[in-house]
Order: C-alpha cells, then structure tokens, then sequence
C-alpha cells in the first residue's frame, strides 16, 4: 500500500500506516463483512479502550456490579470526593479561547482538578494538557498563541480533492502531535489513570457513519509499545476534519481478521459530548461515593448566536456557509443535551462560550493575531469570579 510515511510521529514501529498519501487503498474485508466486523473490533495489543458514543459502554453492567472494595482500590484517587468534569468542544483555531480560559482559571487559583475530562476536534488536542493541570498551561498558550495555519497543515495543489483524500496533508500536525504529546505526557496521564480519572476524546468511524470515544488513560496505561502512537493517532483523527484534512487509517482486528477503519473528526457526529449514552450517573455518583454536588463544565469553542453575513449566490460560498450553520446548531443542540442530563442527574451545569461582542474575523483557518486576541479574552473570563 502506498501511504504516507510517519516517521514524523515516532522513529518506532507504528503497526500499520496512518494516513493516506496517494490513495485510499485499506487493508482487509471492506463494505458487508466489515460492517459484520464492526462491533466486535479491537485495536491490537490494546483492547478495551474504546467504545461507541452512541449507546452504553459494553462494561457499565459489569462495572455496577463491583463492590465497594474492588471500587476503592480501582478508584483510589476519586471515590469519596468532591467531583468536577469538563468537556471541550471543537472549533478549530478558536480553541485559543477555551486554552487562554484553563490559563486564566488556573491563575485564578479556583480551577479544580477534573476528575473527567472529554474534548472532540481542537478541544481533543486540548484535553492531555487541560487533564494534567495547570503546570501544561503553558504548553496550551503556545500552541494556541503562536500556531498558524502553515503549523497544522500543508496544502497539497487545487486539483487535489477532485484526486485525492483531502485538500491539504496533515504532516504538520503531526508533527506538532509528536512534539507535545512525548512520552514524559503519556506517562503523566498513565498515573492519573490509574488513580481512576478519565480522559475521553471523541472520532467519526466514517463507515459506521457512528462516533467511538476513546479512553486516551487507558491507552496511556497500556503495556503495549505502540501506546503513545495510539495516542497520537487517536488525537488526529480526533481533529482531521472531512475532506481538508486526511482520513486516519486505525488498523483493527476482529473475529481473526485485520482491516482498516476510517476515521475524521469527532465534530462529524457531536460537537461537544460528556456522559455516555443513556448511564445512570445518580448510580455512578453512589457507587463512587461523591461528596457534595458534582459540577459539570462546559466550554463552548464558538460563539451560540448566529452571525449575519452575506452569502455570496455561488456553490463554494453556499456550501461553506451552510456547514459553519449546520455545526453552529448542532453544537447548541449538544449543550442543551448535557444541560438536562446534568439537570436529570442532580449536577451543577456551567457554561463558557466566546461572547457575541467578540467580532474579530480570522483571516484565514488559523490565524495566530486573531487566536492571540481571542486567548486574551479567555484568560480575562478565566480570570474572573465567575467563568
């Protein structure tokens, strides 16, 4: 198979390629059998660290049933405490105004530890360092104040996405992937793990058309030599938006057979998530012995209110414009799930989102003075009593 070649990630062995380069030929049973496949899937060497986002974690009766020993002692750092959760959304470069608001909060001195924390897209790449604390903030003020558009991706030519898998490659990406995301980071947040916290992103399985979230601790924790690419691999495809970025091949065993997935972004399917589907969290909240009342926080890498402009009457303009209004309600109808989730479950709902009398424009995907400003901002939130 000729596919790009990822010795940007690592110099080690990565177990099969991550993404395409001049075709999109995959290895393995496609169409019918894979779909037969897709349930039972597995990613080799580390099984068990992902799920579908769309119905109850295959472990959640098994994990009802413990008792309050094997409770304790696989959730040591969290059971009998005080209980925070944060959920980053995605965005794209406007994710500088949910990393300059984790800064200003932990300068704040009121921002807790997280005992859960999920991101999708841009508040995917956000989560290790939001899960770690506020000694990667400044990972996040760099990434998010000195990044450009050339620092993410590399255009491939105008006829490339009549010929080839995306407009632009993802190299750059990965690139920057390998540079923060080291081997001192996957054993940080191995630690976390396993004092029972959990970090959460989400992709699009694009054939199952489903999203899988993807417990990025336990792939941390895993024994597997391949684990930090995993990591890597599962944070790209988390922000590879469909058709401007590659899809990202996750190689996947099943029933003795080994294929491909494709995977894209996790905006594709939700633009923000928390709970898993249809979870009882008053049990979780008995079963881990929580103190006080949980507190839920959201941060919203958009703004909520439409933003007029005028349409150009042509087919790019339409369509871009037809896409940012589709993930802009999407995004809103996502809040409004966790909100009465969290209102179901007897947990205290906060939200940040960027504010309608921010009304700089990016000059383009990822524009670093328009990403400098909006991370000033954030920080100022963050900064102030009330988030």
């Amino acid at each position: 198979m000729d596919r790009e070649p990822l010795e940007t990630l690592s110099g080690d062995r990565l177990g099969g390629c991550l993404v395409g380069c001049r075709s999109s030929v995959r290895a393995g049973p496609q169409t019918h059998s894979a779909s037969r496949l897709s349930a039972a899937a597995a990613i080799p060497g580390t099984p068990g660290v992902r799920y579908w986002g769309d119905e109850v974690p295959p472990d959640a009766q098994r994990w009802f049933e413990a008792t309050p020993d094997e409770i304790a002692e696989r959730y040591s750092g969290i059971v009998g405490r005080p209980h925070a959760y944060l959920a980053m959304s995605g965005g794209g470069g406007d994710g500088a105004f949910g990393a300059g608001l984790l800064n200003g909060w932990s300068e704040a001195g009121n921002r807790p530890e997280f005992t859960i924390v999920a991101g999708i897209s841009t508040g995917a790449l956000i989560t290790p360092f939001a899960f770690l604390g506020p000694e990667f903030d400044d990972e996040l003020k760099v990434i998010y104040t000195t990044t450009s558009t050339k620092d993410i991706l590399k255009m491939r030519g105008k006829f490339a996405p009549f010929i080839r898998d995306a407009a632009a490659s993802s190299k750059p990406l990965q690139e920057l992937l390998a540079r923060y995301i080291t081997e001192d980071v996957r054993s940080a947040i191995a630690a976390e793990h396993r004092k029972g916290r959990r970090l959460l992103i989400g992709t699009t399985n694009l054939d199952a058309g489903r999203p899988v979230i993807w417990d990025l601790g336990a792939i941390a924790n895993a024994s597997d030599s391949e684990s930090l690419n995993l990591m890597r691999r599962a944070l790209l495809a988390s922000a590879s938006i469909p058709a401007a970025f590659p899809p990202v091949l996750m190689q996947v065993k099943a029933n003795g057979n080994t294929y491909d997935e494709l995977h894209v972004d996790g905006g594709v399917t939700s633009q923000v998530f928390l709970f898993p589907v249809s979870l009882d969290w008053r049990q979780t909240k008995e079963k881990l012995q929580v103190q006080g009342t949980p507190a839920v926080y959201v941060i919203r890498n958009a703004q909520l209110d439409p933003r007029w402009m005028e349409v150009k009457n042509r087919f790019v303009p339409i369509v871009m414009r037809s896409a940012s209004s589709l993930v802009r309600t999407q995004g809103v109808g996502d809040l409004y799930r966790i909100y009465l989730q969290s209102e179901r479950y007897g947990l205290a709902f906060h939200l940040a989102f960027i504010p309608d009398t921010f009304s700089r424009v990016a000059n383009e995907e990822f524009d670093t003075g328009y990403m400098q400003e909006l991370f000033e901002l954030g920080f100022k939130m963050g900064m102030s009593a009330n988030p």
